[in-house]
């Protein structure tokens, strides 16, 4: 384009660009639990209490009723006897001692233990367009049986 005075127009263009952004349905995950059992050996130590029972005759005269004593781990329990004579008199028939025996072993079992681990599939599904496109066609449809 020329002008009257005899120079050039040159007429100059400009572009915008715009940029926008919008969610969309790629797909899907599910999630899921699967519990799996494994064996596993658990030892322990096991302890228990048993008892040893001693009776010691003693057949010794006492003045009055001795009272059950503890020596150490022993128990020591007096068994007394009345005997008549022409008078009467306390004699220490026995005592029974009860002293506790502790006792200890390893013990090994095999228990079945459950683990869970999470499985994840994806649905590659259909996009947010394809969505829209179901949502938009059971509308219609839902429309026309209303009509």
């Amino acid at each position: 384009m020329r002008e009257e005075n005899g120079s050039i127009v040159i007429p100059l263009l400009t572009e915008d660009a715009s940029v926008a952004k919008r969610q969309r349905t790629t797909g899907r995950l599910k999630v899921s639990t699967v519990t799996r059992r494994h064996e596993q050996l658990v030892e322990v130590l096991v302890a228990w209490e048993s008892v040893e029972i001693d009776r010691v005759p003693v057949g010794r005269v006492v003045e009055r009723t001795p009272q059950m004593r503890q020596e150490g781990d022993t128990l020591i329990i007096p068994v007394m006897e009345e005997v008549l004579v022409l008078e009467r008199r306390l004699i220490l028939k026995e005592e029974v001692r009860v002293r506790r025996v502790r006792t200890a072993r390893r013990h090994q079992e095999r228990v079945q233990l459950r683990r869970q681990e999470a499985v994840i599939t994806r649905d590659a599904g259909q996009t947010t367009e394809g969505a829209a496109r179901n949502y938009a066609a059971g509308t219609e449809t839902h429309n026309a049986k209303k009509e």
